[in-house]
Formats: C-alpha cells, sequence, structure tokens
C-alpha cells in the first residue's frame, strides 16, 4: 500500500499538456485521477489501461451546470474528491491595443471563473469531509507581466489573489489552497508563441515534477528549485524579463523588437 492508494484527484484542462501529463504521471503514483475537458480524446488508451482509476468527464469550465454536474458525478462514483487541480487555461496572444474586451473576457472566463466554479463546487465537499488540497496552476507571468500576454497574465494575478484570500478564509479549516508555479513548458500553446525549444521544458517531466507535489500544503508551491529561483530572480531583476520577451515587442512601424 502507497500513501496514494484511494487518493482521488480531479484535473481540470486534462486532455493536453501539462493537466494531461500531470493526470498519466498520477496514474502511475497509484492515485485515481478524473479528468475534465471539453475534449477526451486522449483519455481512451488510458481508460482501457487503468479502467478502475480513470474517469474522463466532459466539461466546459465556463458552464456552472457543467461543472457542478462533472464534479458531482465524481462524488457520486467515487465518493469523495480528495485533491483538486485547476489547471485549464487559454490565452489570446497579441498587443494589448489589438485585443478586445471580449478577448479577455473569454481568458477571464477559462482562467478565472473556471477556477472559481470548480472551487465552489468541491469546497463544500471537502469541508463536510473535514480536509482537501485545492492546487491552483498560475506562471511567472503573474508576477512579472509578459509582453503581448495582458489578458492572460491579469487572469493569472487574479487567481494569485483568489489564492491567498482563501488561504486566510480557510486558516481554521483542513483544506488548502495552493498556488503552483510549473516552469516554462513546451506546450502547444507556448510553442505558438515562439520561444526557442531549448527554453522549453518536457511536458512529460513537468507532470511528473508536479505529481510529486500533488500532497504538498504550502501556499506555493514550484515544479523544482530552478522554477523557484528562476522567479525570484526574475521579480528582483526585471531587467533579465525585459531581455528574454524583447522579441515579442514590436514597434508598429518598422516591425523591429523594441531594445
Amino acid at each position: 500500500m502507497t500513501p496514494s492508494t484511494g487518493r482521488r484527484v480531479v484535473v481540470t484542462g486534462a486532455n493536453e499538456g501539462i493537466g494531461y501529463h500531470l493526470l498519466v504521471a498520477l496514474l502511475n503514483d497509484g492515485y485515481r485521477v478524473a479528468g475534465l475537458d471539453v475534449d477526451g480524446e486522449q483519455f481512451r488508451p488510458l481508460q482501457e489501461r487503468y479502467p478502475d482509476r480513470v474517469r474522463f468527464q466532459q466539461c466546459d469550465v465556463t458552464v456552472d451546470d457543467d461543472v457542478q454536474a462533472a464534479i458531482g458525478e465524481v462524488i457520486d462514483r467515487w465518493g469523495r474528491i480528495d485533491i483538486l487541480v485547476n489547471n485549464a487555461a487559454i490565452f489570446e496572444f497579441g498587443p494589448f491595443e489589438e485585443q478586445t474586451l471580449d478577448d479577455t473576457r473569454r481568458e477571464f472566463e477559462v482562467n478565472y471563473f473556471g477556477y472559481a466554479r470548480a472551487i465552489r463546487a468541491v469546497l463544500p465537499h471537502m469541508k463536510a469531509r473535514g480536509g482537501g488540497i485545492i492546487h491552483n496552476v498560475s506562471s511567472g507571468v503573474s508576477l512579472v507581466g509578459h509582453p503581448g500576454l495582458s489578458g492572460y497574465a491579469s487572469t493569472k494575478g487574479a487567481v494569485e489573489a483568489l489564492t491567498r484570500s482563501l488561504q486566510l478564509e480557510l486558516r481554521h479549516e483542513n483544506v488548502f489552497c495552493t498556488i503552483v508555479y510549473p516552469p516554462l513548458t513546451g506546450t502547444r500553446s507556448a510553442k505558438e508563441i515562439g520561444y526557442p525549444e531549448s527554453l522549453l521544458n518536457d511536458p512529460a517531466d513537468v507532470g511528473r515534477k508536479l505529481a510529486g507535489k500533488i500532497e504538498s500544503t504550502g501556499p506555493t508551491i514550484a515544479a523544482d528549485w530552478q522554477t523557484k529561483i528562476g522567479l525570484a530572480l526574475a521579480q528582483r531583476f526585471p531587467y533579465i524579463v525585459r531581455k528574454g520577451t524583447e522579441r515579442f515587442v514590436e514597434t508598429e512601424d518598422t516591425g523591429q523588437a523594441i531594445q
């Protein structure tokens, strides 16, 4: 018997990227894992391999009823949810002036309100059971910003403020809320931005690292020490961030990167 035996985890945004590889790593570690996403194509081979320990719940995190129904179904089938990982996220890449308010609203509906909906659905259950962990996946852009990602960065900053407020509200409960920082990862979305491959971490490695932190209850969790140090340096020496992201800032007239 391992510590993970019988533990039930829900991961949102679990059909690809970090969420998918986290789910796979958790299954390998002995957890039962329910993945919530609008698409479940990647789940078929997992369900064949782990028929009793993996579930796919079709769920659009922008729809209140979808989230309530998905969380309720997992509880009905498995009896409880021990850990929630809020991971589902989208972004619109481009200069602020070219983004519409509808673009930003969509980002908030998924990245912030999607988290809030899942928390609202699971929190009463965790409090009634007397325990639980809620991991909210964030990003370093919430701390240092990023050209072309003003909406996404804003949603992550809002998630962090929500998490810190919940940490205070739940300080007398056995329910923990954390902020999780993965490193820059070679997901489909990150590759679309144009980062060099050498800077992108393998999603499978990131999933395994985060799986190793799944029982952590500290207020902030970094995937590894390199991520922790990198975030600290970026905050202390912001010119590092500017140097690393200047390729994404272009003047309107020349199309050249601003130096």
